[in-house]
């Protein structure tokens, strides 16, 4: 048992699916503490809930029968999942920016970009069941698809911190973090077989992955000191205490995509 858990694990195509499993079944809790702020007033708040509990266990079903049945089963959970993402950035922007575009109204309307998490773990599925593993492609598509996370972070942590006017200057190191993010993984979907290039990008995940976890701390701290005396009404109303954990979880989806490369270009060789 264990050495077939350690033969899954061992290909690249396969950790990227555990990778959407996981944060699909993440999103369940994280979605359902954000849209409980206005107590679920609309009830299509409700569907990305019920997609992130049914998921999952879809997923599991398509890796149990394998075959086509299988590889369509997890084709049409991408694609649902792709139209959940665009259906609730469009519902997130209807709230103010459609009324009048504005930075203000971008700014302090519902984060427009965390609805596409759903979308783009969609085209993971989509891209994992339609493109050849073994190709550089495939592993180029994986370092792009991060490199859309970390822009959509770069884009919540500016609106997210410009609510407050940056009062703390440390509320700058996630912009800067992601900005720096996107440029490495952009060079590497245009020169992927760079060996210096990839080092040095591996250490730019590991920023990541520190600022993620710093992030998640300070996030965490403000919330428990919040004066409110029910700890569920200081997480719902405080800082976002799962957001910064998106540092983190894109680095892994990018050094998933960065051992594929490696594998492939020593295959090469």
């Amino acid at each position: 048992m264990i050495a077939r858990l350690v033969g899954v694990v061992r290909e690249p195509w396969n950790v990227v699916e555990i990778f959407v499993v996981a944060n699909l079944a993440f999103l369940t809790g994280d979605v359902y503490l954000a849209h409980s702020v206005n107590a679920f007033e609309r009830p299509a708040e409700w569907v990305p809930v019920y997609f992130s509990i049914a998921s999952p266990l879809l997923l599991i079903v398509a890796a149990i029968v394998r075959g086509r049945a299988g590889r369509a089963l997890a084709l049409v959970v991408g694609a649902i999942a792709v139209v959940v993402g665009t259906a609730g950035m469009l519902y997130h922007l209807e709230s103010h920016f459609f009324v009048q575009q504005t930075i203000r109204n971008l700014v302090y309307t519902a984060p427009f970009v965390a609805p596409v998490a759903y979308a783009g773990l969609g085209m993971l599925l989509i891209c994992d069941r339609m493109e050849d593993p073994r190709g550089i492609e495939w592993a180029q598509w994986i370092v792009f698809l991060a490199l859309g996370g970390f822009a959509g972070n770069f884009v919540l942590s500016l609106a997210d911190h410009a609510q407050n006017g940056f009062f703390n200057r440390f509320e700058w190191v996630p912009v800067a973090s992601s900005a720096v993010a996107v440029a490495f993984l952009l060079l590497v979907v245009l020169r992927p077989e760079d060996a210096t290039l990839l080092r040095w990008t591996w250490y730019v995940l590991a920023l990541q992955v520190v600022v993620g976890l710093a992030g998640f701390a300070f996030h965490l701290r403000a919330d428990l000191r919040q004066p409110s005396p029910r700890v569920w009404d200081r997480f719902l109303y405080g800082a976002p205490v799962f957001a910064p954990l998106l540092f983190p979880n894109l680095a892994i989806l990018a050094a998933i995509g960065l051992w594929a490369l490696r594998r492939n270009v020593a295959a090469r060789t």
